[in-house]
């Protein structure tokens, strides 16, 4: 597989990778592992919310609003 980088995304990615000590290609994996693990994340949570939804554990919006200000009621403290 070939990405094509735009000359300033490339720039970016090998500074980093230069301040680093590392090969630019490392960085751009790691960069693209880290961005497929967290979408594999958001989906599933996503699909959970869907799910508790369906099985009518869902907030309403009052509800919502109360437990906001309960914490930072808390958090002012």
């Amino acid at each position: 597989m070939e990405v094509h980088l735009t000359s300033d995304l490339e720039a970016r990615l090998a500074h980093l990778a230069t301040q680093q000590g590392r090969e630019t290609e490392a960085l751009a994996r790691e960069a693209i592992e880290r961005l497929g693990d967290y979408d594999e994340w958001f989906i599933r949570q996503v699909e959970k919310g869907v799910t508790q939804i369906e099985e009518g554990k869902g907030l309403t919006h009052e509800e919502v609003g109360a437990r906001i200000e309960k914490l930072l009621d808390e958090k002012s403290r």
